[in-house]
């Protein structure tokens, strides 16, 4: 008969071995998937600065789609699967987010998690109505045009500044503001209230009641200024010539207010048939000031006409060189001299 041998068992050492290979080989495949799923997140850049808005109510889809607008869709992917880890929910973070260039994808989810919004700069120069300012400035910000002019022209928030409607222009001095994205009309028009309380302190207030003028009347008369010359150094001169002429009771005769009462800043050369406009900024119809500014203006004009020194000039013209200076008169008979010599320049420029 033949004796059956058993088959060698194992030995106890060679089974260790291979106990740790396999301990090794789980570790080292769980080492690998971790590496490949969270390196990207700590090394993956942002290419550009960016900023990232985030809308009322926003879900995760918006904020990819806003990342991916201005990051791509790779850098998009890795940021909302960090959001996914944290479970961030977006709804209450209404707001613009500044992600540097270089950022990776979790300080940029930190950042949209729970970072501070970026203030944008909102800058206010030479707007001829509240209507053009109010589309400009809500095409920055996260609210409708309409919203903004509303709040503008409300009787209860400008009377808090001494102002009318027709007068709303004369809150927005020239400047830059920082405001943030999600601020509302409210918010803005505050911030930019603050300033013009800032602006009329009670050294300009004083110098506007020696002048026998309102905050709101020197605000005018610096809109029709700023629309006649951009030499600072004449506009003093200017403001003091309309003032000159309020106190006379003459109409102020500016062309500057002819233009805006035809909503038409291209005429050049305000003509008979222009003169007729039916409109209280016709200021050849109708004495004393328009009922408000014709423009936004600026501090530097602000104090220009405050500062300007009395003078008994009652007209002005522009000067015959097109240096952009004006001859002034206090008779007519010199001003009419003036006008004529302008006159022949225009014609001899062709224009009509």
């Amino acid at each position: 008969m033949k004796q059956h041998q058993n088959a060698t068992p194992a030995l106890p050492g060679a089974n260790k071995k291979r106990n740790v290979i396999i301990i090794f080989s789980v570790l080292a495949l769980a080492v690998a998937i971790l590496l490949i799923f969270f390196l990207p997140l700590l090394f993956k850049q942002a290419k550009d600065d960016a900023i990232i808005r985030i809308p009322v109510n926003a879900t995760s889809e918006n904020v990819k789609d806003s990342i991916s607008r201005y990051l791509g869709d790779d850098y998009a992917a890795l940021v909302m699967r960090m959001a996914k880890i944290n479970r961030t929910d977006f709804s209450n973070r209404h707001g613009a987010y500044l992600i540097p260039a270089g950022t990776s994808p979790i300080r940029a989810e930190r950042k949209l998690s729970k970072g501070a919004q970026q203030p944008l700069t909102i800058t206010i120069n030479g707007f001829r109505s509240i209507t053009s300012l109010s589309d400009r400035v809500a095409r920055r910000l996260d609210f409708s045009a309409d919203s903004l002019l509303e709040t503008a022209t409300g009787k209860e928030i400008l009377n808090k500044y001494g102002l009318t409607p027709q007068q709303a222009l004369a809150l927005f001095i020239d400047d830059s503001y920082e405001v943030y994205w999600s601020a509302s009309p409210e918010t803005l028009v505050k911030k930019i209230g603050d300033n013009y309380n800032k602006v009329w302190n009670a050294e300009r207030l004083r110098k506007a009641s020696e002048l026998g003028l309102t905050p709101a009347e020197v605000m005018t008369v610096c809109s029709i200024v700023d629309e006649e010359s951009n030499k600072l150094d004449e506009k003093g001169k200017i403001g003091r010539l309309y003032i000159n002429r309020v106190k006379k009771g003459m109409p102020l005769q500016a062309d500057p207010t002819i233009r805006f009462a035809l909503d038409d800043f291209t005429i050049r050369r305000v003509k008979g048939n222009h003169l007729k406009v039916d409109s209280p900024f016709n200021t050849y119809k109708n004495k004393g000031l328009p009922p408000g500014p014709i423009r936004t203006t600026s501090v530097a004009t602000i104090d220009a006409v405050l500062d300007s020194q009395p003078s008994t000039h009652l007209y002005m013209c522009a000067k015959e060189d097109f240096s952009g200076y004006h001859n002034f008169a206090s008779s007519y008979s010199e001003h009419q001299a003036n006008a004529r010599r302008y006159q022949k320049a225009l014609d001899n420029r062709g224009i009509k």
